[in-house]
């Protein structure tokens, strides 16, 4: 499945981030992953609709986004917590990475936007300035 397969990817590539700089890398990664005009939103869409009535697709779906979650996850709980965003690493990477899946529904003009504020709720935007 194509939307796996990225997810997977993402994950990946996510874990493969150098320690230092990693949180506002991720979520520049995972803006550039989500964005109207990347892949992965069409890839998504169809998978989710595709798997519906097929349990196994669908639980391969929401495993590979699991691993997206939990690797935000694992690079959150290293990074010192800061910014607005509340709660456990476990809490902010699941906030994180719905608010990068909903920038597949905003318009491409509005994604820089977007990260602009996943970095400053997260307290990283004087990094990447």
């Amino acid at each position: 499945m194509e939307a796996e397969t990225r997810l997977l990817e993402l994950a990946g590539t996510l874990a493969a981030l150098p320690p230092a700089g990693t949180v506002p890398a991720a979520l520049r990664a995972l803006a550039a992953a989500y964005a109207p005009d990347a892949p992965l939103p069409r890839a998504m869409a169809q998978a989710w609709l595709g798997s519906r009535g097929d349990k196994t697709a669908r639980l391969a779906l929401a495993w590979a986004r699991e691993r997206v979650r939990f690797t935000l996850e694992e690079i959150l709980a290293r990074a010192t917590a800061r910014g607005a965003l509340p709660g456990s690493a476990e809490t902010r990477s699941w906030l994180i990475l719905a608010a990068g899946e909903a920038i597949a529904l905003e318009p491409t003009s509005a994604v820089a936007d977007r990260l602009r504020a996943l970095l400053e709720l997260s307290g990283y935007a004087a990094d990447s300035a």
